[in-house]
């Protein structure tokens, strides 16, 4: 089982959103059929089978083991992975591009960074785990409360300054053997709700 999956499919996105098959996937990260799920869930086993059906034609859970019953056949399934992210690949035809508009202040554009940023890390990551390799990636989180909206413009001038000093630094455009990599930086409101 993987730790991480990327839906990149719209069939398998559009069968993992149905409530129901999201809470058999959360169940599956320990193997079960549907007698064992029945319980836990109080469905119906015959309703669990159709959804895990459509969740193992899309390649969301897999067959663990075959046990015989007396006459049946209990099927022993478990989720591919313990967490799932759907690609804005999905949407393709409409998914945010952020060449459109590059605004630093923009949260529209904010979201096209974050969407093409899920999407290639994504992609990259798949490609990484074929390979049996590691994807190098580096990534911060924090967080800060602002005095006042002038104290946060003044700290996104100084964070742009730094990092610009720092990509001088270490750009190289000669490099036979260098690989380009993507930085992205983002401060945004923290939703209410979430401490203060």
């Amino acid at each position: 089982m993987e730790d991480l999956a990327m839906i990149d499919d719209p069939g398998a996105a559009g069968v993992s959103l149905d409530p129901v098959r999201v809470r058999l996937l959360a169940e599956l990260v320990e193997p079960g059929s549907a007698t064992t799920l029945a319980g836990r869930l109080d469905l119906p086993r015959q309703k669990l089978n159709y959804h895990l059906r459509a969740l193992e034609k899309h390649g969301l859970v897999e067959l663990v083991e075959e046990r015989r019953k007396g006459n049946c056949t209990e099927r022993v399934l478990q989720a591919t992975a313990s967490a799932y992210l759907i690609s804005p690949r999905v949407l393709a035809g409409v998914q945010p591009d952020p060449a459109d508009s590059p605004d630093g202040f923009s949260a529209r554009w904010l979201l096209a960074l974050a969407a093409r940023t899920l999407r290639e890390v994504g992609e990259m990551l798949v490609g990484a785990r074929k390979a049996r390799r590691k994807l190098a990636t580096f990534a911060v989180d924090g967080e800060i409360r602002f005095a006042s909206a002038a104290d946060r413009s003044a700290f996104a001038a100084e964070l742009s300054q730094a990092l610009t000093g720092l990509v001088a630094k270490y750009h190289d455009e000669s490099a036979p053997s260098g690989r380009r990599h993507r930085l992205v930086v983002a401060v945004h409101p923290k939703p209410r709700g979430e401490g203060r």
